[in-house]
Formats: structure tokens, sequence, C-alpha cells
């Protein structure tokens, strides 16, 4: 009897034990999470409706362009983002083949998609693809694609600001040359962005007589850098020592190709200034005697991560803008060589503040769903 007592008492003790502990973790649970909304931010109050259906988000990213790092680190940052959120994000690069582009944005539309990111869709047929889309109820945004996009009612336009990037890269050259220079451009028409920065280019050379052009050359194929270099080669030996000094290229890939076939030229005299970049970039410009030596540019992983905010804010029926250009950085040779490490695209930020980071078009139920999701 006695025994049986203690038994019981001591069952009982133990249960009591399990309880209190039970409250205490639950209590340091809902304190945790009162403090996460603060400001609104884990709030489930404020996640928008759509949001918070059950249904299942779906976006799909296409991209006309790819093979490259710049394309890669696109659709990285929009996947990334998007499943951040528990949103379902699928990605396409039709790799510059036209059919399979437009192919692919038919298809996805059968396939239930709520929300589309098209980037680069240069031509016309993109105006009625994405006409179509939105028609279907559909939420768009495009980056680099048809200026006539913005046009359509409901879909935001993103961009680089190609005429800054242009801009930064041109002034430092003709900065660095005392507005007196030779120089060879590389450049292709036909795509948005490229057209925004041939028209600051024109401008820079017109308000600045003493920096001439005295070649050119662009092409945009499976082998822009290789082609490029091809032709490089050609305009070194066609401007002996003196008769060159520095090179415009308006796309990494063409700088790349410059790269190289300055080194085999062995005419190290010739700088290079360029737009874009990525891992492989970095790692050309940051070695000693690397004729690239500066580059603008905007974090193409970031520019994925505000696209997709974008469509997220769309389809939770929020305000957008009509059109959003992402802020450019210039990027010089010289602080890429005071790091002692490798310089890539996810520590470029400990040489250049600031970059890849942006709270930009990040609302407070974003916050609260990437919380939710973790």
């Amino acid at each position: 009897m006695k025994e049986g007592r203690i038994r019981f008492i001591t069952i009982s003790f133990i249960v009591l034990i399990m309880l209190l502990t039970g409250c205490a973790s639950k209590s340091d649970k809902v304190v945790t999470k009162e403090a996460s909304n603060q400001d609104g931010v884990g709030s489930l109050e404020n996640i928008p409706e759509k949001f918070k259906s059950g249904d299942k988000i779906k976006i799909k990213v296409i991209r006309k362009i790819g093979g490259d790092d710049h394309t890669k680190q696109f659709l990285a940052g929009a996947k990334e983002e998007g499943e951040a959120m528990g949103l379902q994000v699928d990605v396409f690069s039709a790799d510059g083949d036209n059919q399979k582009f437009h192919n692919e944005i038919k298809k996805a539309l059968d396939e239930g998609y709520d929300g589309f990111i098209i980037s680069h869709g240069d031509d016309p047929e993109t105006i009625d693809s994405v006409k179509n889309l939105v028609e279907k109820g559909k939420s768009v945004v495009t980056f680099d694609s048809n200026m006539e996009l913005e046009k359509i009612d409901s879909v935001t336009s993103t961009s680089q600001n190609d005429e800054v990037l242009a801009t930064f890269a041109m002034e430092q050259l003709i900065e660095d040359y005392d507005g007196q220079a030779n120089i060879a451009y590389l450049w292709v028409d036909g795509f948005p962005p490229m057209i925004r920065r041939n028209a600051v280019y024109i401008e820079k050379l017109k308000n600045n007589p003493g920096i001439k052009e005295v070649a050119r050359f662009g092409v945009a194929s499976a082998d822009t850098s290789g082609e490029t270099k091809a032709a490089v080669v050609e305009m070194l030996k066609k401007h002996p020592k003196g008769e060159l000094d520095a090179i415009f290229a308006t796309w990494d890939a063409f700088a790349i190709g410059a790269v190289e076939a300055i080194k085999e030229a062995g005419r190290d005299e010739v700088k290079i200034y360029g737009i874009d970049v990525s891992n492989s970039d970095l790692k050309l410009m940051k070695e000693n005697g690397s004729p690239w030596k500066y580059t603008a540019a905007v974090d193409p992983k970031l520019i994925g991560a505000l696209n997709m905010r974008l469509v997220a804010k769309k389809i939770a029926g929020e305000e957008t803008p009509k059109n959003y250009n992402l802020e450019a950085y210039l990027i010089g040779q010289d602080e890429l060589q005071v790091s002692k490490k490798d310089v890539t695209m996810d520590n470029l930020g400990e040489v250049l503040p600031g970059w890849g980071l942006s709270t930009e078009l990040e609302e407070d139920w974003m916050k609260a769903l990437k919380m939710m999701n973790e």
C-alpha cells in the first residue's frame, strides 16, 4: 500500500514536470513568434488571401537567351526567391532559339501557371504571346524585352538601366584617357538593352570628339566569345600598337573574346571597358596583367529575385510599377586585385558594398511567407 502510494506520487511528479516543460517550450515558441511579428513581419494576417488559399501558386520563368553565367544566375535568383516564399517555380532557357522560346510560353499557359517572368523576348511575336497571357488572367513581368510590351496593361517591364551601365563604362574610359583615344566598339543591334546602350555611346562620342571609333564588331551566336576573339585578332593586326587604345564591350561575352585576343597578340596596352559580370568575368579581371579594367553591372541573381517579387505582388493584387530599373555598379579591376582571395558573385559584396543586397519590393507578407517556409 505504502509502496503503491510512493509509485503514484513519483509518476505524478514526472507528469507534472513534463507538463511544465511542455508549457515552457510552448511559451518560448509563442514569444519567438510574437517577436517575429514586430512591424507586421511574420503575421499571418498580412498575407494576401491568394497566398492563404492552400493552392500551390505556380510561376514559370522563360528566358530566350542562355548558355551563359548571367542566365544561370538570373534563373537561380528567381527560383530561390520564389521557393523561399513557398511558390512552385519552374525555369526554362531557350538558348537563343526563338521557336523554342515561344513554344514554351504556349505550353506553360496550358499547364496552368499563375505568373510568368519573360526574359529577353525581343521580337514582335513576344508582344502577341504576352497579350495572350494577360487575356487569360496571368500575371506577367518582363526583363530586357521588347519595349512595346510597356504598352500592355498590367505588365511590368524591368531592365538593368542600360543607360546608366553604358554611362558608367564610357565615362570611365573617357576619364582614363583624358578624352583622347582610339577605340573599338563591340555591339550588336536588335536587342532592347543593346539599343539603349548604343544611344548612350552615340551621345558620348558626340560630346567627346577626341574619342574616335576606329573599328567595330558584333554578333550574337552560340559562340559569341569565340567569334569576337577572331574579329578582335584581325582588328589588332589592322591597328598596330599606338593606333588602338581601348575597347568598349557592351556585353561580357564580347569582353571575354576580346581579352583572349589581346592576350594572344601580346597587346596588353589595349584596355577593355565592359558591361555585365559573372564568376568567369571576375576571374579574368582579377588576373595580373588583365586588359579588362572596368565593367558596369547589376547582380543577375538579384535581378531574378526582384522580378519574382514583382510577379508575386501582381498575383497578390497589389499595385506594381509600369517600369522598374535595377541599380547599377561600376566594378574596377583595382578593387578586385586588392582582395587576397578569389572574388566571386557570392562574395563580391565584400569588395563592393551593397552588391547583391536589396529589400526593394520585399513586402512584410513576403518575409512572413519565407519564415513559414524555412
